[in-house]
């Protein structure tokens, strides 16, 4: 085939997989957003809150307190993507029978462009920094703390002894850091002293090893932005990468889009492989001709999967 054939093949290629992109993207975000049922505070920041949503159905004919699903939203850790985005998948979940924690957490605002390049983000490109160091850290921890005492005053359906954490691109990243706080440096604020009680993570699309997502340019440099940059990168790595806190010791599963443009596979795959050489099994559930959105997309085979994979580990 001639050269230029070539590259006009490669052109429609590329264009057929960013309309498709588009698309599924569309359809995620096309659900309106579902209130839920209590909101709790588990600090001052207005962001610090939880959505919970009780369970709509029971899971078992016996009925009894339902698995409690902590969910931490994406958005490449940016203030313009909060927890709203992922309410019609909290639903979803609710509706499975699953009790639903919906994770707020503090991201990243808006920068001044030289702020937005010190940050590591294209020089002279203005917008949302991806992240704040440490707040954004401080606030997951600070909500898995809180979660015990929260779901036995406002969810009562609820078993936080059989608690998943799942999340979803950025926020998969925050589900397998929050897995791993007993791995942390010692000097870590974050560390806690043995592993906690989940019954297992569930991290879709996950931003799930800093040095390949680097590498890749994931989200327009997030990884870097979110550590503050390249000097900030290399200190802070060590407390945040979760490719580098294992093994955990705690049932993790990856649910991966093959055609995800947005996270490539090679990051998933890196950390599964980060894993075994760790001495620790990650499942790695690759949905073929599934890209990045899919996985919340309430309205797609896709989120029946995740579904099912937080359903294997609740129980």
């Amino acid at each position: 085939m001639p050269d230029d054939a070539v590259a006009r093949a490669a052109a429609e290629a590329r264009a057929a997989a960013d309309a498709r992109a588009g698309a599924e993207e569309e359809s995620a975000f096309s659900h309106p957003a579902v209130d839920p049922d209590v909101i709790a505070s588990y600090g001052d920041d207005p962001d610090q809150v939880i959505d919970f949503y009780a369970p709509r159905v029971a899971l078992s004919p016996g009925g009894g307190l339902a698995p409690l699903v902590v969910v931490l939203h994406g958005g490449a850790w940016r203030a313009p993507y909060d927890r709203r985005h992922v309410t019609p998948f909290a639903d979803f979940l609710a509706r499975r029978g699953f009790a639903v924690a919906n994770v707020e957490y503090r991201r990243g605002g808006v920068s001044l462009p030289a702020q937005a390049a010190a940050a590591g983000g294209a020089a002279g490109g203005a917008g949302p920094v991806a992240g704040r160091w440490p707040e954004t850290f401080d606030d997951v921890a600070a909500a898995m703390d809180a979660l015990p005492a929260l779901v036995r005053e406002f969810l009562p359906q609820a078993d936080p002894r059989r608690m998943v954490v799942t999340g979803h691109s950025a926020g998969g990243h925050l589900a397998l850091w929050a897995a791993a706080r007993h791995l942390l440096p010692a000097d870590a604020a974050w560390r806690i002293d043995r592993p906690a009680p989940l019954r297992g993570v569930v991290a879709l699309a996950p931003i799930a090893d800093f040095t390949v997502a680097d590498k890749l340019d994931v989200c327009g440099g997030a990884c870097r932005q979110l550590l503050g940059g390249a000097e900030g990168f290399t200190a802070r790595v060590p407390y945040a990468d979760p490719a580098l806190l294992l093994p955990t010791g705690i049932a993790t599963t990856l649910v991966q889009g093959r055609t995800d443009t947005v996270v490539p596979e090679a990051v998933a795959e890196a950390y599964a492989d980060a894993a075994a050489k760790a001495g620790e099994v990650v499942g790695l559930t690759l949905l073929e001709d599934v890209g990045h959105f899919p996985l919340i997309d309430p309205a797609v085979d896709a989120c029946a999967v995740v579904a099912e994979e937080i359903a294997q580990l609740a129980w």
